[in-house]
């Protein structure tokens, strides 16, 4: 008898092992992605269930807490049952987690990148994609700059903004409306340039991506990846200062403040002079167009809303873009099973690829994709959002990554907020500030 139940027992044992191997099979295709967006959550999760309905295939999706993905991504991608997809912050992010990227070069989901620039590359490999993606230039608002191509007594020989290609033609229409400022109803070419502490991220970070970005072209070739060599670099030359001062003065002499007194500005001051029509033009990116739509008293409309490149005078900027980029990033887990890998691409190529899951990343989402997917109508209804899209689809335009991911810290960056604020109010000198970089850089990284 003892044999017999014995013999049951085994029986029993074998087939619960066959039918626990059985769903760990089932498991090991399944996609896992960990989300690093909380508010993003339910949709993933209903896209999650629209796309197990579509192909058959589960997707897990786990969301990390707000500021704790980090963490959270630590603890996962050490369990037997990993994350397939997973986040990477920039060319910082992937250097903490490069052993754990699949090289993605030859998948369709790097096809359909726009702009392969954007990419994060090492060594002729592809191991992490941007999923979305923001922009920066010089915001303008096209009813003002028509105005002025109409005046009579113009001193320009353009006929409108679209024909602003260089920093020469865009130094001589500011210029030209500055004395013109009565006849077109405004106080100041550009919007104040806030150089209150906290509020000098556009000038310490954004605007001096352009700099350095042009620096660290001239020392790699077109496949490198510059925010990557940014990062590495142990010190800066700062080879374009005067590009920089180039565009910062004119900002600076043609605003609707006078420097003296730019320490005081604050962004939404800055804004909210653009939104109100009492300047022409504003350096910003595509966000700032809920914050112009939210001025009361607006008087912007949504058609005459437009971006310009940041043009500094540099050498062969002519086809120069706006400043493109992320720090968002997704890569795939080269630890996973192939099975995994590939379903893994399935999933993001049919997210960013099939109608049914553009509708999400536009609609539910809100996402400005880098993928050449998506058309015109399936943006985010938003003017700055198309102009960025406008940009990245454009194949006669070159733009610059954004390489100030590789800046080497805050407090770097808060020195040269600093200098910059010392300059404008006549404390130091350009040389000075230009110093003030290039000391600050190498000790960061010392």
């Amino acid at each position: 008898m003892k044999k017999t139940i014995s013999f049951i027992l085994s029986i029993i044992c074998a087939l619960s092992c066959a039918s626990l191997a059985g769903c760990g099979e089932k498991d090991s295709a399944q996609v896992y992605f960990l989300n690093f967006k909380p508010e993003s959550a339910s949709v993933y999760e209903e896209l999650a269930k629209k796309y197990e309905e579509e192909k058959g295939v589960k997707v897990k999706v786990v969301t990390a807490a707000a500021n704790n993905y980090e963490q959270t991504l630590k603890s996962e991608i050490a369990k037997s049952s990993a994350p397939t997809i997973f986040q990477v912050n920039g060319p910082v992010g992937y250097e903490a987690w490069k052993s754990y990227c699949l090289d993605i070069k030859d998948s369709k989901l790097y096809d359909m990148l726009s702009d392969k620039s954007l990419a994060i590359k090492e060594d002729g490999g592809v191991y992490a994609i941007p999923y979305v993606v923001e922009g920066y230039g010089i915001i303008y608002n096209d009813a003002i700059m028509k105005k002025y191509f109409a005046l009579p007594n113009k001193k320009t020989d353009l006929k409108s903004a679209d024909e602003i290609d260089s920093f020469d033609k865009l130094k001589a229409v500011v210029e030209d409306m500055s004395k013109n400022l009565s006849a077109l109803g405004i106080e100041g070419v550009f919007a104040s340039t806030s150089l209150s502490s906290g509020e000098d991220w556009r000038w310490q970070t954004h605007l001096l991506n352009v700099p350095v970005y042009y620096e660290f072209s001239d020392k790699n070739d077109e496949n490198a990846d510059l925010p990557l060599a940014v990062l590495d670099a142990g010190e800066i030359e700062y080879k374009y200062a005067e590009n920089f001062e180039n565009l910062f003065d004119l900002y600076i002499n043609n605003s609707v403040t006078k420097p003296s007194l730019l320490g005081s500005k604050s962004v939404a001051d800055s804004m909210a002079e653009f939104a109100l029509g009492k300047a022409a033009m504003v350096q910003n990116g595509n966000w700032a167009w809920s914050q112009i739509s939210g001025v009361e008293g607006n008087t912007v409309k949504k058609e005459d809303i437009k971006m310009l490149p940041l043009y500094t005078g540099a050498e062969g900027e002519k086809g120069q873009g706006i400043c493109i980029g992320t720090e968002n990033y997704l890569a795939i887990n080269k630890n996973a099973s192939e099975e995994q890998q590939k379903n893994s691409l399935d999933f993001l190529e049919w997210l960013f690829g099939s109608e049914t899951g553009k509708k999400y990343v536009t609609e539910k989402l809100g996402f400005i994709t880098p993928f050449n997917t998506f058309s015109e109508d399936e943006l985010p209804d938003d003017p700055l959002a198309k102009e960025i899209a406008r940009y990245m689809n454009d194949g006669s335009v070159k733009n610059i990554p954004w390489v100030f991911t590789g800046f080497p810290s805050e407090a770097f960056k808060k020195d040269t907020g600093s200098a910059l604020l010392d300059y404008v109010q006549g404390d130091k000198k350009w040389e000075d500030v230009r110093k003030i970089i290039t000391d600050k850089w190498k000790s960061e990284r010392a």
